[in-house]
């Protein structure tokens, strides 16, 4: 009996209950930056434009995905920092830091390739006011995709898949983490949901075939269908590049609406998130309560196995 209840509990529903945030009502930046082969120059660059956004009033910044270091199998291993092993070591991670404590911003580090024994990571790290790591997030989906003619990628072959979905609690509020592909898979987006996040955050790197018909679908999607805000950030566009990303970063409200986006240059965007919207909606509108749980449910393993 004591089994079957706990994985009742673990099911999707019935979801956590939400807490309330720290602040309801905050500006968020994102940060679509051009990544070029000098890390150094990556580093420099992507602390001038959170300095930017900060400036601009943002509480929450966000980066891109892999912006430290160009998006191809070569380089992974050579950019690939030991992010536990100190600021020599991972110096993109003491950057953002640095940054998060002296500009009291909380920073969803976008994304750089993680070395930890023999394995390479794609890992998102989320610092906080204080400047300490409050989560990491490893890449759960990895990106493999052949389409003859139009693209081919993956990174199976260099990386290594994460096993634990993120969430973190921090000054502005409970937030879920995904890193690109991730956002294809709803059942994450359902389960960050559940856990009483507020907002999602995707650091991607859509390419010029996906991006054109999948990065915008997704995001509207993933936030419509959960009723939270979901924010992206890309690379700008390279067309040079081994890889070209779709650029596009973009806010997403509860309902699916768009509240801010950019095409493909670099780009600071600052944008307000306000989750009383996300309470208003979900009353008006109570999806939750309308899921039918004895036809249909997601088990949260996490949990489930606590």
């Amino acid at each position: 009996m004591s089994s079957t209840w706990k994985c009742e509990e673990a099911r999707v529903p019935p979801a956590l209950q939400l807490l309330t945030p720290p602040i309801t009502k905050f500006k968020i930046g994102l940060c679509q930056m051009s990544v070029t082969p000098d890390k150094e120059r990556n580093i420099v660059h992507a602390r001038n434009a959170i300095m930017k956004a900060a400036e601009m009033g943002a509480k929450l910044v966000l980066l891109p995905e892999m912006w430290n270091s160009p998006y191809s199998h070569e380089s992974f291993p050579v950019y690939a920092e030991e992010i536990d092993a100190g600021s020599e070591a991972s110096p993109s991670t003491a950057m953002l830091s640095e940054v998060a404590r002296t500009l009291n911003i909380t920073i969803v580090g976008g994304s750089i390739p993680e070395r930890s024994g023999d394995k390479l990571y794609n890992t998102c790290c989320v610092f906080d006011t204080d400047g300490k790591l409050k989560a990491r997030h490893r890449k759960i989906h990895l990106f493999d995709i052949d389409i003859p003619g139009e693209i081919t990628f993956q990174e199976s072959k260099t990386l290594t898949a994460g096993e634990t979905p993120t969430i973190v609690d921090t000054e502005v509020g409970r937030i879920g983490i995904g890193i690109c592909h991730d956002i294809r898979f709803q059942e994450l987006a359902i389960l960050y949901a559940a856990r009483g996040a507020h907002l999602i955050c995707y650091p991607g790197a859509f390419n010029m075939t996906t991006g054109q018909l999948l990065w915008e679908l997704c995001q509207r999607a993933r936030a419509a269908d959960n009723q939270l805000y979901v924010a992206t950030c890309s690379p700008a566009r390279d067309v040079a590049s081994v890889y070209v990303a779709w650029g596009h970063s973009t806010l997403v409200g509860p309902f699916g609406e768009i509240l801010a986006t950019t095409e493909h240059d670099e780009a600071v965007i600052v944008s307000e998130i306000d989750y009383s919207q996300v309470e208003l909606i979900r009353t008006n509108l109570p999806l939750q309560n309308q899921r039918r749980g004895d036809l249909y449910q997601l088990v949260d393993v996490q949990r489930l196995n606590c």
